[in-house]
């Protein structure tokens, strides 16, 4: 397991997540943040589809990338934060179910770059969750005075 460099980086973590008006217009859930890794979840809502009535991809894609951002920027000393720096996304089966879940890991920790990747699963009302999407991400470390 990789060390925090930030003991608070929770609180950091939970105040940046707070702070993003498209996580509270998805209705996006911080569920659990550990060093190097972050799961989010946004329940089903007719405003997040797409035209067949499932999860839109748009969406799928940003917890995908805010789960990537969140694991990485746990690693980082106090202040640090990230931006997105390129993605692929693939989509594996249609999103259908009532949760989103997705959930990011660092797969490579740099003081500049980092390279995560997260899996996004639907939850059905059993609990039974399916994979859907698969991202890789790269994310830069960037403090207020780099962005």
């Amino acid at each position: 397991m990789i060390a925090a460099r930030d003991p608070d980086f929770q609180a950091r973590i939970q105040a940046a997540f707070a702070a993003q008006g498209l996580m509270a217009t998805l209705g996006g859930r911080l569920v659990a943040v550990e060093p190097g890794h972050c799961t989010i979840e946004a329940d089903f809502a007719p405003g997040l589809t797409q035209h067949h009535g499932l999860f839109h991809a748009g969406v799928l894609t940003t917890l995908a990338d805010n789960a990537c951002g969140f694991a990485a920027m746990s690693l980082l000393p106090a202040g640090g934060e990230v931006l997105s720096v390129e993605f692929k996304v693939s989509f594996l089966r249609p999103a259908s179910g009532l949760v989103a879940v997705a959930r990011g890991e660092v797969v490579k920790p740099g003081r500049t770059l980092s390279f995560c990747r997260a899996e996004v699963f639907m939850r059905d009302a059993a609990g039974a969750e399916t994979l859907v999407a698969c991202m890789m991400a790269t994310m830069m470390a960037a403090g207020p005075d780099r962005r």
